[in-house]
């Protein structure tokens, strides 16, 4: 019975690394000349925010077809907000195109406020082209020359030039670029034609199929991103010395002669008075108060651990490679689900060894400590998804398929599991004897409380990780694509050594000065980097993210000046651009107008080209179009 949670284990992660590579389209991305390439309209959403999207024609884009056709997407693709349709453009393969018309459309009154209010907020559109994606923004706002809102000119741009790469019978990279010159006054309210166009432009490249995806994870690993990569980590390996230095100075110079005189002399040793953690040793080993809870604790974070462990394991052979939609959901929810026979026999097995009796009420705790609050915590959120009408919002359908997963898979092997458990016959084995009575806890000053405890034994795990939850709350809510998984796994290992080693330090002082209520004060030790984590949240949301802050007039001023600057320098070929500058701007056009936090070796070089050191510097992406 206790093989069969592993054995369930094992065939779900297989599942799961099929399930993972999800593609749109059953063909093997290999195209004859004319062949009809799949094309998708995914989203569209303010950039600020990329956390808000809303499907594609949400905005009163028009379409050729008279049934929007929509592409079925896998659970993970859904999870991840993934909306896929058809697009009004047709780039058959190798098929070159100069404006050609993709629809007529006459946009109403209505129509023209709510793209204006798109093009206001700076919305951006997401395509997938033989599962490659395509960004750009669907218009623009004049602001030159002009001081208050009021006068600012809002236009939308109607025509998209594609650049795509192929490599014989394959396509390698595309590209879209809005033409400045095709534009669309939506200023004032009032009834306007409109006529969709595009361009369709093929290139060959030698580069190969399966090197494809790796522009994408090319800002990950830049020179300057893995100096602080690898500076982090030092600092962590610094920390995890100092600490281990700590804690074997205490087990030798401490505990070891205590050791060696109980060994050698014992009746010798109990005629001394005993002081510190040897005064309360009748009580170290009571149970803890509220067991049922603690095993269930025990029991969940066992099933999270495994968890992450799994997921890294698949980052590294290469599943989660950027853009492979909804991978990284898909896994996370079957292998959830998979463990949660390590969740139930963790828990009962604990529960029973602290003389727990009621196992069905601790299994029933176990499965809801986690699901509890990420059920709840999720109704709020898809209420509030679905009432802006934003893809967030999961479909019944959806819905449906996870609660039955959760009622068909996790429940049982839930119970598989604590059966396993409760039968295991494990035993509680204490070193020594438990006092009928505990021992009154002498008063102790402020600081050995538990919140100074807590705060005491997070503060170093979290700075140890601390650059690296940058990176990745960057690649969660912003546009950061985060690749360097064997760097995040050898933080997280960091992350456990220095939690464990802090978490024993605070217990033995906790001993020491006679306080022998010890279970409950180091698990929240232990976990109470997450406090910190949740705290950063906050402060990367209001610090470090755009997603509740608008860029200012001035802001987009420099910004414009330093994409014509370096624009017309690739154009013209003038003697300040070179030609690794314009291989970096067509290489990063891909990313459209976001911080040139990427480019921060290239801006001080184009800078002191221009004899500038701060003038056209900033952190945000931008677009190979001028002033788009």
């Amino acid at each position: 019975m206790s093989d069969s949670p592993i054995t369930l284990l094992v065939v779900g992660v297989l599942i799961a690394c099929c399930l993972t590579h999800v593609r749109s389209d059953s063909s093997d991305h290999r195209f004859k000349v004319g062949d009809p390439v799949p094309l998708y309209a995914n989203k569209v959403g303010p950039f600020h925010n990329p956390s808000e999207t809303y499907r594609y024609f949400d905005l009163p884009f028009c379409s050729p077809d008279a049934i929007i056709k929509e592409k079925r997407e896998a659970l993970g693709e859904v999870l991840n907000g993934d909306r896929l349709v058809s697009a009004p453009y047709k780039l058959n393969f190798r098929d070159e195109k100069d404006s050609a018309l993709a629809c007529r459309k006459k946009l109403s009154e209505q129509d023209v406020a709510q793209f204006r209010s798109a093009v206001e907020k700076d919305f951006y559109f997401q395509m997938y082209y033989d599962d490659l994606p395509i960004w750009g923004f669907i218009g623009k706002v004049d602001k030159e020359g002009k001081t208050h809102p009021s006068e600012y000119k809002y236009f939308l741009y109607k025509h998209i030039q594609f650049d795509i790469l192929y490599n014989k019978d394959r396509v390698i990279e595309i590209s879209a670029r809005m033409d400045p010159h095709s534009l669309v006054d939506l200023t004032e309210d009032k009834e306007v034609d409109v006529e969709f166009m595009y361009s369709v432009k093929w290139k060959e490249t030698d580069t190969p199929f399966e090197k494809r995806m790796e522009k994408y994870s090319l800002s990950s690993s830049l020179p300057h991103h893995l100096e602080i990569h690898w500076f982090s980590i030092i600092n962590s390996c610094v920390t995890v010395l100092l600490l281990t230095g700590f804690l074997a100075t205490i087990l030798m110079r401490v505990l070891k002669n205590d050791f060696v005189k109980y060994a050698q002399d014992e009746e010798a040793a109990d005629d001394q008075e005993e002081t510190g953690w040897k005064y309360i040793h009748g009580d170290v080993f009571r149970f803890p108060k509220y067991k049922s809870l603690f095993a269930a604790a025990l029991g969940s974070g066992s099933q999270l651990f495994t968890l992450t462990v799994f997921i890294f394991m698949l980052a590294l052979v290469g599943v989660f490679y950027p853009y492979n939609r909804g991978a990284l959901f898909t896994a996370l929810v079957v292998i959830y689900a998979l463990t949660s026979g390590i969740a139930g026999y963790t828990a009962a097995s604990f529960y029973c060894q602290l003389e727990g009796t009621n196992w069905v009420r601790n299994l029933l705790l176990t499965g809801c400590l986690f699901c509890g609050p990420l059920f709840l915590t999720f109704c709020f959120l898809n209420t509030v998804a679905i009432a802006y009408n934003a893809t967030a919002a999961l479909p019944f359908g959806t819905i449906v398929v996870i609660v039955l997963i959760w009622t068909l898979v996790t429940s049982p092997l839930l119970v598989l599991g604590g059966i396993a458990g409760k039968n295991s016959k494990a035993e509680f084995q204490a070193p020594c004897r438990t006092t009928k009575y505990p021992r009154e806890i002498p008063p102790l000053p402020w600081y050995r409380s538990a919140i100074p405890q807590m705060a005491m034994a997070g503060f170093l795990p979290f700075s140890a990780i601390y650059i690296e939850l940058y990176y990745i709350f960057a690649s969660v809510w912003g546009h950061r694509i985060y690749t360097i998984y064997s760097i995040l796994f050898i933080v997280f290992i960091i992350l456990l050594i220095v939690t464990a080693f802090i978490t024993v330090a605070l217990t033995y002082f906790q001993l020491a000065a006679e306080d022998h209520e010890w279970w409950w004060r180091s698990f929240l030790c232990g976990g109470s980097t997450g406090v910190f984590i949740y705290a950063y949240c906050l402060y990367y949301y209001y610090a470090r993210s755009d997603m509740s802050v608008k860029e200012t007039p001035e802001e987009t001023s420099k910004l414009e000046t330093f994409i014509d600057v370096l624009n017309k320098a690739c154009e013209t070929e003038l003697i300040y651009s070179t030609e690794d500058h314009c291989k970096e701007l067509e290489k990063y056009n891909y990313i459209q107008r976001r911080a040139l936090i990427e480019f921060k070796q290239l801006i001080k070089e184009t800078n002191a080209a221009y004899g500038s050191a701060t003038q056209y510097g900033g952190s945000r992406f931008f677009s190979a179009t001028p002033t788009s």
